[in-house]
């Protein structure tokens, strides 16, 4: 199939990465991609520098019987529990469920604290393929209900928490507000999902589109999704819907949701039919597909027009939706 073509802006990045070609992503190669990923961005208070941002590593329980859980917790710099409360970013970091770190993200974060003046609380979660699903959305869950109950600790306002992430951690998101619906959790003020990895199958058009081309290519996404599911689910339509959002009969009572996806990637079909099925149960959405963008423009190429527009509809929208 003919791929959409890539915003000739943001094109070169493609080339530059495929310059100096890295291994390719296999369960062999996972060990090695990890390694040190912790330690190739720079720390958190490098990120924030001079901002006015205050920077806490906490350790808190994980799900029943499974190991603790690291949060990283980022306040506008003096806000405590003695000040009115702020807005809440819960995020979930990306990497296909198979690799990734919190301190990916940082940047993001830093930016969104700055800007909104909210707190921020970044998440780590297992990995597969050695902890399948359900390991890394109950870490994931797990973690929002501990930031619920901590809210006044934090200083933050429990009625005003918007679970967000990009690729895997768009689809952990859509997770996680899947799970805090069922099981009667916390009410959510919204879901930001950015270039949401949420169907398993991969029978899109844009699925095959991206075969070999791209950030996030057809061949690693099949990879993740065996290591999240294993062989007889990976692909399946009879897949978990807190593994993978897009297999949920039901998208009604959601939080309103943001959906984010560059028109020139894999995930392009599937998040635009999620958002078509939360409105036609009466649900609020608001989707933008960015022409030309590909998996993950605005990390790769953050000074982009494309990104400027992105960002700024992603902070409108965060503004209406907490109240801003």
């Amino acid at each position: 199939m003919i791929p959409v073509p890539f915003d000739p802006e943001i094109a070169p990045v493609l080339d530059a990465l495929a310059a100096d070609p890295q291994p390719a992503l296999s369960r062999e190669t996972l060990p090695g991609m990890r390694h040190g990923a912790a330690s190739v961005f720079p720390s958190a208070e490098a990120v924030i520098g001079g901002r006015p941002i205050d920077v806490e590593d906490r350790v808190i329980p994980g799900p029943a019987g499974a190991p603790d859980l690291e949060v990283t917790v980022l306040t506008p710099r003096g806000h405590d529990a003695s000040r009115p409360a702020l807005p809440v970013l819960y995020n979930i970091h990306g990497g296909g469920m198979i690799v990734g770190h919190r301190s990916w993200e940082t940047g993001r974060l830093v930016q969104l604290v700055e800007e909104l003046g909210v707190i921020a609380v970044n998440v780590e979660y297992r990995l597969a393929p050695e902890n399948p699903y359900p390991a890394g959305v109950e870490d994931c869950y797990a973690g929002l209900v501990w930031l619920a109950e901590h809210a006044a600790e934090l200083g933050a306002d429990p009625d005003r928490i918007v679970v967000m992430g990009g690729s895997a951690g768009g689809g952990f998101s859509a997770a996680v507000a899947l799970l805090a619906r069922d099981r009667g959790g916390p009410a959510l003020a919204g879901q930001l999902l950015l270039c949401p990895m949420i169907d398993n199958t991969n029978t899109t058009v844009s699925s095959h589109q991206y075969a070999g081309i791209g950030t996030w290519t057809r061949e690693t996404n099949l990879l993740a999704w065996e290591c999240v599911l294993g062989e007889e689910l990976a692909f399946s339509d009879r897949a978990p819907a807190y593994a993978a959002p897009t297999r949920a009969t039901d998208l009604s009572g959601l939080p309103h949701a943001y959906i984010e996806v560059g028109a020139a990637e894999p995930f392009r079909d599937e998040d635009v039919e999620y958002a078509s099925r939360i409105w036609a149960v009466g649900g609020d959405a608001e989707l933008h597909v960015w022409s030309g963008g590909f998996h993950g423009f605005d990390m790769y190429a953050p000074d982009s027009e494309l990104t400027r527009a992105a960002l700024a509809a992603r902070f409108s929208w965060l503004r209406r939706v907490l109240g801003l």
